[in-house]
């Protein structure tokens, strides 16, 4: 079994689907009309781009141009994660950018290696998709784990100094925000595994089916998948919270306001 190929007149009917969210949102009066076609528009090229330097990667195959790409992954999520989390980019950046490789590398070199075993553990059949997906849900995740914690201690200032007073240390009067910003980060991801199957077909399993395989072997790499994201999305926002934390603050554990973005 091969998958349907989509004609380009049938995608031009695919885009026409827009027109019926594009006219309801008119009617109900939201000027939403030129975000939408910059964002399909943006969508589509970058998509179309992507699908041609992506097929040049895959019949090339070369490990060096492999992690030449998945480095310019890392660098663009750094900048979005910090950028979408109100943080200013020269202060944080090395930090980030640290936990969310490690992260990355260390659960796709882990299914890689030790779960699904190619013939070369290089192949960017393999590497290339699944360190964007752990990368994209790591992106999430720290985006989410960084607002919610300065948000939060900028919210509580107050409190957070009254720990300080009353004798706390630093990791002390900052645990509180740490584990609502964590819980925060990983919660979508937990809501999705325990939900995964009853409510929805995650779209990788989808993909798999769609393409010809067996759903047995679907599930198989869902469930990897599935694991392994869970545990890059926690590992990176730990490692990148504990990081911030020796920039963040001053020499008397008070929060830095120039690390921050101005509303």
């Amino acid at each position: 079994m091969t998958t349907l190929d989509i004609a380009w007149p049938q995608m031009a009917v695919l885009y026409g689907l827009c027109l019926l969210p594009w006219l309801l949102l008119g009617l109900a009066g939201l000027r939403l009309n030129k975000t939408i076609a910059i964002s399909i528009v943006r969508m589509s090229v970058q998509l179309g781009l992507v699908g041609v330097y992506l097929k040049t990667l895959f019949n090339l195959n070369d490990p060096w141009l492999n992690g030449l790409w998945i480095l310019l992954m890392l660098v663009v999520a750094d900048v979005s994660i910090l950028q979408r989390a109100g943080l200013k980019i020269r202060y944080f950046m090395l930090c980030t950018f640290t936990a969310i490789a490690f992260s990355t590398v260390f659960a796709t070199g882990y299914l890689v290696v030790l779960v699904i075993r190619p013939a070369s553990y290089f192949d960017a059949h393999y590497i290339v998709p699944l360190a964007g997906m752990m990368l994209g849900n790591s992106l999430q995740g720290n985006v989410i784990a960084l607002e919610r914690f300065y948000a939060s201690l900028r919210k509580n200032d107050s409190e957070y100094l009254t720990f300080l007073l009353l004798g706390a240390t630093h990791w002390e009067a900052v645990r509180p925000y740490f584990r609502m910003a964590i819980t925060a980060a990983i919660s979508p991801t937990l809501a999705g595994m325990a939900t995964m199957g009853l409510v929805s077909l995650p779209g990788m399993m989808t993909g798999q089916i769609l393409g010809g395989s067996e759903p047995w072997l679907a599930v198989k790499y869902q469930i990897a998948i599935m694991i392994c994201l869970f545990a890059s999305t926690t590992l990176a926002c730990i490692i990148n919270l504990k990081l911030s934390l020796k920039i963040a603050f001053n020499s008397y554990d008070v929060l830095k306001e120039e690390v921050m973005k101005t509303p």
